[in-house]
């Protein structure tokens, strides 16, 4: 009967008592399988881990340097690995590498999260962030409104500077009757 038609019998489920088989297109069900499966791959987010590696005696400069590239990889929506490198002396203060780490935490609260909490892996001090995208979205949206904000009152700034502008009334100006007398 499949040959009649031009398709296959293809057996469903062979445990069943009799066996059920289908009468279809095999090679047209593969090529929709194919189908299927590379779409839920293009809808598949690829997350990739960038690191950024600290010393305990980093500048202010460098740290700030450093940590909005962190927030523009988060921004971006890759995990980040945050790497605070200890040599020599630098082992017995594990608290400045700690303090740097929660520094980098606290000035990108807005942008992910911490999702590995700093732990010491010999002579190197890690934590690794996370995209928030619910934290990205309220902090985008309160810079908009700041921005609108600003435009407000630049354009307010703008119109009272366009408005002629009547003289005062001179108040030290003495009248010539009153200075006559």
């Amino acid at each position: 009967m499949a040959r009649d038609q031009g398709l296959d019998l293809v057996e469903v489920a062979a445990k069943a008592n009799p066996p059920v088989v289908r009468i279809m297109d095999y090679g047209k069900y593969k090529y929709e399988a194919a189908q299927r499966d590379k779409e839920s791959r293009k809808k598949a987010s690829h997350i990739t881990v960038k690191e950024m590696k600290y010393r305990p005696k980093i500048g202010i400069g460098d740290f700030n340097t450093k940590t909005s590239k962190v927030e523009g990889f988060l921004l971006e929506g890759n995990k980040v690995k945050v790497t605070i490198m200890f040599r020599g002396r630098e082992m017995q203060h594990p608290e400045l590498g700690r303090k740097i780490l929660d520094d980098v935490a606290d000035t990108v609260k807005h942008a992910g999260a911490v999702e590995v909490y700093p732990k010491q892996d010999g002579r190197n001090m890690i934590m690794v962030l996370g995209p928030d995208k619910k934290a990205q979205a309220a902090w985008r949206a309160e810079q908009e409104s700041l921005e609108s904000e600003a435009a407000a009152a630049e354009a307010a700034a703008a119109s009272v500077a366009n408005e002629p502008v009547e003289p005062a009334a001179d108040v030290g100006a003495v009248d010539s009757e009153t200075a006559a007398e």
